[in-house]
C-alpha cells in the first residue's frame, strides 16, 4: 500500500520536475526572437535567463528549512502553482526589464520544486529502493531539459515567444491540480513535519557552517564550477547553432533534445558502468566526454557534427554530475538536507554567474570562443576533481 501511495505521488513529482526543468531551459531557445522584439542583442536579452538563475540558485538554501516547517509536498504544490502564474506574467511582459523582473520572481519558486521533491522522496522511500525511485523521478527532469528547449523553439517559430510562456503556465497549472488532488487523498503527501526546534536563522547558519569541512568545500567548489561552465555555455548553444550554422530557431531548440538523450543513455547504462569504472573512472570519462562534446559544438562545420557534440556533452555532463550528486548526499551524513541545499546552491549559483558572464562574452567575442574556452575549463575541472576521489578499495 505504501509503495502504491508514494509511487503515484512520485509520478506527479516527476511531472513537476519536468515543468521546472522545461521552464529553466526554455529561454535558451528563444533569445533571438526576444532580442528582435525588444530591439537589442541576444547577449543583452540573456538577462531573462540570468535573472532566473540568480534567484533559482541563490535561494536554494532557503527551500530545505521552509520545507521542514511547511511540509515538502505541500510546498512543491505551492511553488508549482505560483510558478504557473509567473509564466503567464512573462507572456505579458511589455519590456525586457519587466521580463527580467518576472523571471527573477519565477526562479525563486521554480528553483525549489526539484530540491524539495528530492527531499520528500528521501523522507518517505526506504533507502533500499530509493535509487530506483530517484531514477524514475529524474527522468522527468531530463525530459524537461530537452523538451523545454525543443518545444520552445518550435512554439516560438509558429506562435511567437510569448506563447512559450503561456504553454509553460498551462503545464504547471495542470501539474498543480494533480498535486492538489494528491494532497487531498494521499496520507504520505499530507503528513505534517515534526516540530522544528531550531530557528530559521540557525538553519541557515548550519548550511554555511558545512563549508568548514574540507570534503564539503571540494564538492561545493566542483559543482559551482560545473554550473558556471556547463550550464553557462548550454544557455547559448541554440544561439550558436542559429548564428554559425544558420539553423532556424525551432531546429536549434529541437537539437537540445540530444543533450538530454545523452543524459538518458548514461542513466540507462550507469548500473553497468559504475561498478566497472568506479567513481574516479566515471568522473574522468564524464569530464572528457563533456569537454569533447562542448568543443565539437563550438567548432562544428555542420549540423551533424554539432549533433554528435550535443550527445557527447549530455553523456559527459550527467555522468560527471551524477558523481558529484552522489558525493553530495554523503559529504555530510549528519546534515544531509542542508548539504543537498548547499550543493544545489552551488550548481545554480554558478549557473547564474556563467550565464551573466556568457551574455557579455557572446556579444564581445562570439559563441565559438566561449564554447571552446568552456571545453578547456571542463578538462581542468574533471582532472582536478577526479584526483581528489578515492580509487577502488580506498577510503576517503
Amino acid at each position: 500500500m505504501a509503495l502504491a501511495l508514494h509511487g503515484r505521488a512520485v509520478l506527479l513529482l516527476a511531472f513537476a520536475a519536468f515543468s521546472s526543468a522545461a521552464a529553466t531551459r526554455a529561454v535558451d531557445a528563444i533569445l533571438v526572437p526576444i532580442a528582435a522584439e525588444f530591439g537589442t542583442t541576444a547577449g543583452a536579452a540573456s538577462i531573462a535567463a540570468t535573472a532566473f538563475f540568480v534567484s533559482y540558485g541563490f535561494l536554494q538554501v532557503l527551500h530545505g528549512p521552509l520545507g521542514d516547517r511547511a511540509g515538502k509536498y505541500r510546498l512543491v504544490l505551492a511553488y508549482t502553482a505560483i510558478s504557473s502564474l509567473t509564466m503567464f506574467a512573462c507572456a505579458l511582459a511589455p519590456t525586457l526589464h519587466a521580463l527580467a523582473w518576472v523571471r527573477l520572481l519565477s526562479g525563486a519558486t521554480v528553483g525549489g520544486i526539484i530540491t524539495l521533491a528530492l527531499a520528500w522522496i528521501g523522507d518517505v522511500v526506504p533507502y533500499q529502493g530509493r535509487q530506483q525511485v530517484l531514477a524514475k523521478f529524474m527522468t522527468g527532469q531530463l525530459l524537461g531539459v530537452g523538451c523545454g528547449a525543443a518545444a520552445a523553439g518550435v512554439t516560438a517559430e509558429l506562435l511567437g515567444w510569448r506563447a512559450v510562456f503561456v504553454l509553460l503556465g498551462l503545464i504547471m497549472l495542470a501539474v498543480s491540480i494533480g498535486l492538489w488532488r494528491e494532497l487531498r487523498t494521499n496520507e504520505l503527501a499530507r503528513q505534517v513535519p515534526e516540530a522544528v526546534r531550531r530557528s530559521f536563522t540557525q538553519d541557515l547558519r548550519g548550511v554555511v557552517a558545512l563549508l568548514a569541512r574540507p570534503w564539503v568545500r571540494t564538492v561545493f567548489l566542483a559543482v559551482l564550477t560545473e554550473g558556471f561552465l556547463m550550464y553557462g555555455a548550454l544557455a547559448f548553444v541554440p544561439l550558436h547553432l542559429h548564428r554559425t550554422l544558420a539553423l532556424s530557431v525551432g531546429t536549434s531548440g529541437v537539437l537540445i533534445l540530444l543533450f538530454a538523450a545523452g543524459g538518458l543513455s548514461y542513466a540507462l547504462s550507469a548500473g553497468m558502468l559504475v561498478p566497472r569504472l568506479g567513481e574516479r573512472g566515471i568522473s574522468r570519462l564524464g569530464g572528457a566526454s563533456m569537454a569533447l562534446g562542448t568543443a565539437l559544438i563550438g567548432l562544428a562545420p555542420n549540423a551533424a557534427v554539432a549533433m554528435v557534440g550535443l550527445t557527447f556533452a549530455g553523456v559527459g555532463f550527467y555522468s560527471f554530475h551524477n558523481t558529484l550528486q552522489t558525493n553530495a548526499t554523503q559529504m555530510a551524513p549528519d546534515a544531509r538536507g542542508s548539504a543537498v541545499s548547499l550543493f544545489a546552491f552551488g550548481l545554480f549559483g554558478g549557473s547564474s554567474l556563467g550565464v551573466l558572464i556568457g551574455g557579455v562574452l557572446v556579444d564581445e567575442v562570439g559563441t565559438t570562443p566561449l564554447l571552446v574556452g568552456v571545453s578547456a575549463g571542463l578538462v581542468f575541472l574533471a582532472a582536478l576533481f577526479s584526483s581528489r576521489l578515492p580509487g577502488r578499495g580506498e577510503k576517503r
